[in-house]
C-alpha cells in the first residue's frame, strides 16, 4: 500500500493525476466518526510535515496528523484507504 504522504504528495506536484475531485476522509476523534473533507479546503503546514490543516466553520483552525486520514476519494471513488488495525490478518 502508498503511504499516505507519498499519495497526497503525488496529488500536489503531478498535474497529470492531480485532474479530478479529490476529498481526505479522516477519523475525528471527537465526533467518533470518519469526516469527509475536499482537498482544496485543506493546506499542508511547512512546519508541521506530517499534518494537513483545516478550518472549521466557526473559523477555527484544526491540524490533522496523517495517521488519522482513512480514506481518499477521486471523482467520488475510493482510491487510497487505510487497513483498520483492529482488524487481525487472516493470514
Amino acid at each position: 500500500m502508498t503511504p499516505i504522504h507519498e499519495l497526497l504528495n503525488r496529488i500536489r506536484w503531478d498535474p497529470e493525476f492531480a485532474k479530478g475531485d479529490f476529498q481526505l476522509g479522516y477519523y475525528d476523534r471527537t465526533e467518533n466518526r470518519l469526516i469527509l473533507v475536499p482537498l482544496k479546503e485543506i493546506t499542508f503546514p511547512e512546519d508541521s510535515p506530517q499534518t494537513f490543516q483545516l478550518v472549521d466553520i466557526e473559523g477555527e483552525i484544526h491540524r490533522i496528523p496523517f495517521h488519522r486520514v482513512r480514506e481518499v476519494y477521486r471523482n467520488a471513488q475510493r482510491i487510497w484507504h487505510r487497513r483498520d488495525p483492529s482488524v487481525a490478518d487472516s493470514k
